[in-house]
């Protein structure tokens, strides 16, 4: 296996990108291999290193389909979803808490009020 060509941070050449610039212009890897490095050297521990592709190898985004959009639509309703409670939180539940805001921290002034 030969060595992969490292640039340093901002030099790379033209004709490489990483994941996110080829996504951004419509684009994936489509499966091949990386083709370089870039290394952002940092004071106390190893360099940054991203993977540089070829954008002349990479291929178009597959486009959403209708199955594909209800999935999404589905996988984002679940995380909306209160285990607790079993409400619609209107916002996706923080994994630090499991449970939407009002089950993790009730108002003890709410349950005085109802016994």
């Amino acid at each position: 296996m030969a060595a992969l060509p490292v640039f340093r941070w901002h030099l790379a050449p033209d004709g490489y990108a990483t994941r996110r610039q080829l996504r951004a212009a419509g684009l994936r890897p489509g499966g091949q291999e990386v083709a370089a490095q870039l290394e952002r050297p940092r004071r106390r521990r190893g360099p940054l290193v991203a993977h540089l592709y070829r954008v002349d190898l990479a291929v178009p985004v597959r486009p959403m389909t209708p199955a594909r959009w209800a999935a999404l639509a589905k996988a984002n309703a679940a995380r909306r979803l209160c285990p607790q409670c079993r409400r619609d939180a209107g916002y996706v539940i923080p994994a630090s808490l499991g449970m939407c805001v009002p089950c993790a921290y009730p108002d003890p002034a709410d349950s005085s009020r109802s016994a």
